[in-house]
Formats: C-alpha cells, sequence, structure tokens
C-alpha cells in the first residue's frame, strides 16, 4: 500500500478493499467480520442489551496516556459499563482526509485492538470513507458498540438519601492533557490522560455483591456536569465536599495557571458513583485496587433539590453550576 490515504480508498473499489484487508480486516478480524455481509448477525447475544454509539474527534490524535482509537473504544465501551453491561460487538466507521499517513492510522488501530481486548469485545461491522484534503481535520472515527447486561437496574434516576457519591480516581487529567499538547504548553510533569477501559472496574464491583444506583463516566463537562443530571434527574440535592475531591498536583498547577475548575474538566476514564451508604467503604475499597485516589466525596439530601452543593473546608457553600460554553473544544 501506500504511505498516505489517496482519495480512492474511499470509493469501494480495489484500493478500498486493499485499506480494509490489510489495515481494518488485520487488526479487527473474526469469524463474524469475515463474512463481509451487509450486516452482522449477532447470534449469542440475549435479550436484555445495551447500546450506545459517539463519535470522536480529538486535536491532537495522539496525546499523553493515549490516542483517538483508544478514546474510541474506551468511551463506548465505557458508556455500556455504566449502565451494568459487558461490552459484546461493535461496529467501526471511520472518515479519513486524503493523504493521511498510513502508519499512523495503523498506529491508531493498533490501540483500538489493545482496548477490544482489554473489554473482549469484537468489531463485526464497519465501514470507511475518505474525504478531500482540507474537507475534515485528519480522521473522524465513529464506534457503536452493544452490551450485555450483567447488573440490572442502574439509572441515574433512582438516586436517593441511601445512596454516597464516590468518584473512581483523581479527576480532570484528560482535559489539563489535550489542552496544554494542543497549545504546546511545556510541563515538567506526568500529566497524562485518565483514558482507559472501565468495564474491569465495574466487573469487580459487580463481581463483589456490592449494590448499585447509578454510574456514569464523567467526560465532557467532568463531574461537574454529571452530578448536576443526576441531582435534576432524580430531584434530589448532592452536596459535595470540596476537600475530599481528588485532584492531581499536576490538574491543580493547570487550573490554577489558566483559571479552569477541575470539576469541570474533562475524563476519559473517570466515573461518578451512587452506591447504597452500607456499600460505600467495600466499593471504594474495590475501585482503589485500580487507582489510589478513588474517594467518597459527598451525600445525598434535600436541602436545595435539583442543586450541587459544594461545601469548602472554610465551613462555606457555593452552588456548582452545570459548565457552560466550550472549554476545551476537541476534547473527544
Amino acid at each position: 500500500m501506500k504511505k498516505s490515504i489517496p482519495l480512492a480508498a474511499g470509493n469501494g473499489g480495489e484500493e478500498n478493499s486493499e485499506l480494509i484487508s490489510k489495515v481494518f480486516y488485520k487488526a479487527f478480524k473474526n469469524d463474524i467480520l469475515v463474512k463481509s455481509e451487509d450486516a452482522a448477525i449477532l447470534n449469542n447475544v440475549s435479550s436484555n442489551i445495551a447500546m450506545s454509539t459517539d463519535s470522536f474527534t480529538v486535536t491532537p490524535l495522539f496525546f499523553p496516556g493515549g490516542d483517538i482509537g483508544k478514546l474510541s473504544i474506551c468511551g463506548t465501551c465505557n458508556d455500556l459499563a455504566m449502565m451494568g453491561a459487558k461490552p459484546k460487538y461493535l461496529t467501526v466507521g471511520f472518515i479519513i482526509e486524503e493523504g493521511f499517513d498510513l502508519r499512523e492510522l495503523e498506529r491508531i488501530v493498533r490501540s483500538m485492538k489493545k482496548e477490544l481486548e482489554i473489554n473482549e469485545a469484537i468489531v463485526v461491522s464497519g465501514d470507511t470513507k475518505v474525504m478531500p484534503k482540507g474537507i475534515i481535520d485528519k480522521l473522524i472515527i465513529n464506534t457503536t458498540g452493544i452490551g450485555e447486561i450483567e447488573y440490572e437496574g442502574i439509572s441515574s434516576n433512582n438516586i436517593s438519601e441511601d445512596d454516597a457519591i464516590l468518584v473512581s480516581r483523581d479527576i480532570g487529567a484528560h482535559g489539563a492533557t489535550i489542552f496544554t499538547a494542543r497549545e504546546g504548553i511545556e510541563l515538567n510533569s506526568n500529566l497524562q490522560s485518565d483514558c482507559n477501559s472501565l468495564y474491569p472496574t465495574v466487573k469487580a464491583l459487580i463481581d463483589a455483591g456490592i449494590k448499585i444506583t447509578a454510574l456514569r463516566d464523567a467526560t465532557r463537562g467532568g463531574i461537574s456536569a454529571v452530578l448536576n443530571e443526576w441531582a435534576k434527574q432524580s430531584n434530589i440535592c448532592i452536596e459535595v465536599e470540596e476537600d475530599k475531591i481528588p485532584v492531581s498536583p499536576e490538574v491543580f498547577g493547570v487550573c490554577e495557571m489558566l483559571g479552569f475548575e477541575p470539576a469541570m474538566l474533562a475524563n476519559e476514564g473517570t466515573f461518578c458513583l451512587a452506591i447504597k451508604k452500607q456499600d460505600a467503604t467495600k466499593a471504594l475499597e474495590i475501585l482503589k485496587e485500580f487507582n489510589k485516589n478513588a474517594a467518597i466525596i459527598g451525600k445525598v439530601t434535600n436541602t436545595h433539590k435539583q442543586r450541587v452543593v459544594l461545601n469548602s473546608s472554610y465551613g462555606t457553600k457555593r452552588f456548582l453550576d452545570v459548565p457552560t460554553g466550550e472549554l476545551l473544544p476537541r476534547i473527544c
């Protein structure tokens, strides 16, 4: 193959077939995909399934801790995991800019393959389009996932005062990493994206018998967006202890320098949990096996329904509002 993607690679002809066979089939080959039908027949899925779809566009394509390929698989598999589902089958769509470097595409596909293996999921169908140079910015990936429910009843509409609020690790790493990488800000630190597959963590909670009310990965808008959505959906007040929210020194430094709110920064491997109070400590122990910075950060009350209250270490209170505007474009 040529070392860059020609426009003809999206026309359904020989070049297209070569791209599919030598890049995508090479990474994703399985018994379902190689049948090359118009639609995949999924014989081993129960009637109780979850489904999610998302499109991924990020600048830069490669960043500390990941790349757009890893991001695309983690993003969709994590959405399934948040509903107590084991990721099983994915479809993948690639929209590629003419002239895109083939070696970079292969590197991205290898990242995707690695995350698929972590989730024990497979790609069963896909599509490739190549756009004329300048029409898109390098590469867009769409993924749709189907998962099989392993824990029923998870819902952000059922959170109550019986629940404690937890976070799985320190927050804001993805947003801070993407911003500094895109702007060329060099930091003498180990700052990198938290981009990661969350199904193994959720599986550990399920296997331990933890009573889960709600889970949500804190992507765009960070934990602020998640907690505000929960407060509205369940008609509750969530009170968060500011000094309990885990923020790494690297992220805190970026926020101090640029005036960001850590709670509003995007994550790609961090999730919020509403866990029954009696199971919160046990759940925290399990979370800490995956990341030592996991924490119980708040509780549910009825003081200010549909609002999130941030309690400071100084005894003051303020509302943690929903993020507005476009703080960090192209983060996922």
